[in-house]
């Protein structure tokens, strides 16, 4: 290639533009850093020069390029953000080597690179650069058709698996539409020129067309490609695209074991700023899909966290804390943890006080039994259980037998972490003093907390369903096969909460045939009765319930089982008389013979 130029004033405005974003991030990510604990920062340092920074680099190709997770939520979707992250990517970096080939005294220049089409013109000695030439028309069309496919997303999202789509504000509108324009108007500018500096399949058969343009007009698509460019890169960080670099940061930080752990630290800050507002959260918040309230889904409230909205505390408190959003989102963001930090910055500060928990003498056992209240409420798990417990041999005792003990999670939901603090170390004290080497419990909002919060080393937590599958398991119980067809519903602080999935559904296939809902395990429905939620009304409530009960027994199941007693009693109240059972009922009924009967 030979040089036809080195300047031209219309580089101006991307200059201007790039200068900008850098030194914003630049700022923004010291800033980050600053906000990060001092032993956090020491594990993001450590992790630079470790295996992990590997680790982030694969996966910042994988979810910032070729975004897997939207291709395995729709493919059309997937291919979309792929088209247009990944392809303009490639654009840049061929650019780079075309500018390190044929004039690697310029490589210095921000710019050069990116208007390299306007500034040389092509020469016999240049022929071998088609191929690159080739592969920029190749990916310039490849983002075209990702920016069309949005263009029409904006219009019509079903055929990308979207209901809804998020509202976007000023700065958004701004930022998408400038979006839209930089790719044809870079066709435009690259094609006026293709017959000079080269071009291949795509700028030169536009050429054709605008080739002939007075030059005033060539130099025209120029100038507008570049102030869309600096526009851009200006708007940026006041758009949902400030995602682009701060996602990169985030796959950094939470691959270095870094966590949130209260409101406007370094990592929450990240996380919000990592929110795309792709909308893929709506669709999945059953607050917004069954009661019709949308305004207060993940991607909203993050917008209000990061414009600082008052309306932020009563968002996160409309939340059923159930991680469906969680799971969806393609940027791995714990919204229900930026949820549970803006409760605990504005609860009440009380201590708490237990005193009225007697100090009774806990039975010694190996295994210890914590019904939780939830259960202690429902005689029809209860009782079951108990007849399981005699049935396994062990020597066992019932912890809540004589009262009700809440295991704390309640509180913590409501953001009173001290006085929940203190109600474990009460439990904490009874369940030691009981010697037990296992604690069994029927409700996975307890099992959750027990194993997540307290200090129980050198005792075993399972729930109740892990337990009878090791008993099923070792021999201990034996249950009888009854041929009816079965649905499961994943209780949310079992299965996502926890990661416990296949422990129910080899106790159910022991008794009968397992047949699942679409929307299970990782992506299973919630109940509708979450305690977390402070500001749904009844009737809301039991919209949820009713539209989880369809989807979950669309197959016309015999019965619908459950692992947990809060989302059992709801389910019974919109099942209209079909059965609704837990499964430690199921195998009470089911069982046929036991190994040692004696406590």
């Amino acid at each position: 290639m030979q040089e036809r130029f080195s300047y031209a004033p219309f580089v101006i405005p991307f200059t201007v533009g790039l200068i900008y974003i850098i030194s914003y991030f630049a700022f923004s990510f010291i800033k980050l850093l600053h906000d990060l604990s001092w032993a956090d920062r020491k594990r993001f340092f450590r992790s630079i020069f470790s295996y992990k920074i590997f680790v982030s680099g694969w996966e910042a190709v994988r979810e910032c390029l070729l975004h897997v997770k939207m291709f395995r939520r729709n493919k059309l979707l997937g291919f979309m953000h792929m088209s247009i992250a990944f392809g303009w990517f490639m654009m840049i970096l061929l650019a780079h080597v075309e500018v390190k080939i044929y004039a690697p005294h310029r490589f210095n220049l921000p710019y050069y690179p990116i208007f390299f089409r306007y500034f040389t013109k092509e020469t016999d000695l240049t022929l071998g650069g088609s191929f690159l030439f080739f592969l920029m028309d190749f990916f310039l069309l490849m983002v075209l058709v990702g920016v069309g496919m949005a263009v029409f997303k904006r219009f019509n999202s079903r055929p990308m698996g979207m209901r809804r789509t998020t509202r976007l504000k000023m700065p958004d509108r701004i930022a998408v539409y400038t979006l839209w324009l930089i790719f044809p108007l870079r066709l435009l500018a690259e094609s006026y020129t293709a017959n000079i500096a080269g071009g291949s399949f795509l700028t030169k058969t536009v050429g054709h067309l605008v080739g002939a343009a007075p030059e005033v007009m060539g130099v025209g698509f120029w100038w507008a490609y570049s102030i869309a460019l600096g526009t851009f890169f200006v708007v940026l960080p006041f758009s949902r695209f400030m995602h682009i670099p701060t996602e990169v940061v985030l796959i950094l930080f939470r691959n270095a074991g870094i966590r949130s752990r209260k409101k406007g630290d370094g990592y929450a800050t990240t996380e919000v700023y990592s929110c795309s507002r792709c909308g893929v959260c709506i669709d999945v918040c059953q607050i917004s899909s069954a009661a019709h309230i949308s305004k207060d889904t993940s991607v909203y409230f993050i917008r209000k966290l990061r414009e600082k909205d008052p309306s932020a505390l009563l968002s996160a408190e409309n939340c059923l804390m159930c991680g469906r959003c969680v799971e969806a989102c393609p940027v791995g963001i714990d919204s229900v943890r930026l949820r549970q930090n803006v409760r605990e910055l504005n609860a009440p500060k009380q201590q708490g006080d237990f005193s009225y928990i007697p100090d009774r003498a806990v039975e010694k056992a190996d295994v210890l039994y914590f019904a939780g209240c939830m259960t202690r409420s429902m005689p029809s798990i209860e009782g079951p259980m108990l007849a399981i417990l005699e049935a396994s041999g062990d020597r066992y005792s019932y912890m809540d037998k004589d009262g009700t003990i809440c295991c704390g999670r309640p509180m913590m939901l409501a953001g009173q972490v001290e006085a929940a603090k203190a109600m474990m170390a009460k439990n904490t004290e009874l369940i030691r003093r009981s010697g037990a080497k296992t604690l069994v419990t029927s409700c996975p909002i307890c099992y959750r907390i027990f194993r997540q919060h307290y200090n129980l080393k050198g005792i075993e937590v399972l729930h109740h369903t892990q337990y009878i599958d090791r008993l099923i398991q070792d021999g201990r119980i034996t249950v009888r096969y009854t041929p009816i067809r079965a649905s499961y519903h994943d209780p949310c602080d079992l299965g996502r909460g926890c990661g416990v999935y296949q422990a129910p559904r080899r106790v159910i296939n022991a008794i009968c045939d397992l047949d699942e809902a679409a929307e299970s395990g990782k992506s299973s429905l919630c109940c509708g009765a979450s305690l977390a939620d402070t500001v749904l009304g009844e009737r809301q409530r039991r919209d949820i319930a009713q539209d989880a009960f369809t989807r979950l027994t669309e197959k016309g199941q015999d019965v619908l089982y459950t692992a947990c007693p809060l989302c059992k009693k709801t389910f019974t109240g919109v099942s209209d008389g079909r059965p609704v059972e837990d499964i430690a009922q199921a195998v009470a009924r089911s069982l046929v013979s036991a190994g040692n009967t004696s406590k």
